[in-house]
């Protein structure tokens, strides 16, 4: 499965510099509103210590890790949920993604702000108000017709109705749908409100601004009010870094005061938004990282890699990655009797490293 993140965001935020930064691109954003009119979209590895532990005892001729689709969505304006600038479209491609990554500008400089000035709780608010409203407009569409329904005397519409009453309630007062208790939201259901995806706030800053700066904190108080993520990063910067190699880039980074580019931790951040699991398979001629959603049983995950290995499951030879270390080869692990066999009902783990028999 391929997680999709889409990047949000004010015009002249970074978003693009930051997107061409991630799929190593090297092209510069341009700085007016609406540069980007369709999504771009680009793929992007999320590092994984775990694939290289495994590659330290079996050979393997590539090793492929797990990656996050990004897109660039083309920024956001006052009046989007009305369809004002290009908002429908904006709004729909946002719709459309697992997650959101919110990208905040917060470095002063000559790139001129669509608001005039900086201001991170000016721009956060008038982005969630526009997603609000979005979503606030897609409720209502739903209360028309459970009202509609209700009136049929369906029981089943009526306890819906309340449930949407109460989350249309929520939204009026601003409140983005994923800071709803959690009994309640588990009643969301497919509604697919914008405000509901689990959101990563970015904080662009300059270089001086990597150790944070009075800007992030106001980012990071925001971010803690809705259970939001957070990192710090400077797209330039990072940008730059991914135009080069081997010991330039890490000159670079160690003059920046960075052990690994600021992409790292934004993608496995990205990752983790929506806590999925990693699975991984190993052989001579690759060793691979997989993703599956928390829960997925051994079949399922079988057919993440083939849909033949779903439909012809057999079962899962299981092992871990300490175990793998520990014993130093998958025929000393067999001999340990550390390879477990499982069956239809196996839930896969985050680290599980599996083979999968099955007869097509």
């Amino acid at each position: 499965m391929a997680l999709q993140v889409g990047i949000v965001g004010l015009p002249n935020v970074g978003k693009s510099t930051l997107f061409n930064a991630l799929t190593a691109a090297g092209a510069e954003a341009a700085n007016y509103p609406f540069a980007t009119i369709e999504p771009n979209i680009g793929v992007v590895p999320v590092p994984d210590d775990r694939l290289a532990q495994i590659n330290s005892v079996i050979e393997t001729k590539r090793v492929i890790p797990t990656a996050v689709e990004i897109l660039d969505i083309a920024g956001l304006v006052k009046g989007a949920s009305r369809g004002e600038g290009l908002g429908n479209q904006f709004l729909g491609h946002i719709r459309s993604v697992d997650a959101v990554i919110h990208l905040v500008r917060c470095f002063e400089g000559d790139v001129t702000h669509v608001d005039g000035s900086v201001d991170p709780a000016r721009d956060i608010d008038t982005v969630d108000l526009e997603l609000v409203l979005a979503d606030l407009a897609v409720v209502e569409r739903r209360l028309d017709r459970l009202r509609r329904v209700v009136k049929t005397g369906d029981r089943s519409s009526a306890i819906a109705l309340d449930v949407t009453e109460r989350l249309y309630a929520w939204l009026s007062d601003t409140n983005p749908a994923r800071t709803l208790p959690g009994d309640e939201r588990e009643t969301l259901g497919d509604a697919q409100l914008i405000t509901a995806k689990p959101v990563l706030f970015v904080c662009n800053v300059d270089e001086a601004g990597l150790g944070g700066n009075q800007y992030v904190d106001v980012v990071r108080q925001a971010a803690a009010r809705s259970g939001a993520g957070l990192v710090v990063i400077c797209a330039q910067a990072e940008a730059d870094i991914a135009e080069l190699d081997g010991d330039d880039r890490a000159s670079f980074l160690s003059d920046l005061g960075l052990e690994e580019p600021g992409l790292a931790s934004l993608s496995r951040a990205a990752y983790g938004l929506l806590g999925l699991d990693t699975f991984f398979t190993a052989g001579p001629n690759e060793i691979r990282a997989w993703t599956v959603r928390h829960g997925t049983k051994a079949p399922q995950a079988a057919g993440v890699i083939h849909t033949d290995f779903e439909k012809g499951f057999i079962r899962a030879e299981v092992y871990t990655i300490p175990d793998l270390l520990e014993h130093g080869s998958e025929a000393a692990l067999r001999t340990a009797g550390k390879i477990r066999v499982e069956g239809k009902e196996y839930v896969v783990r985050d680290g599980d490293v599996v083979f999968f028999r099955f007869n097509v």
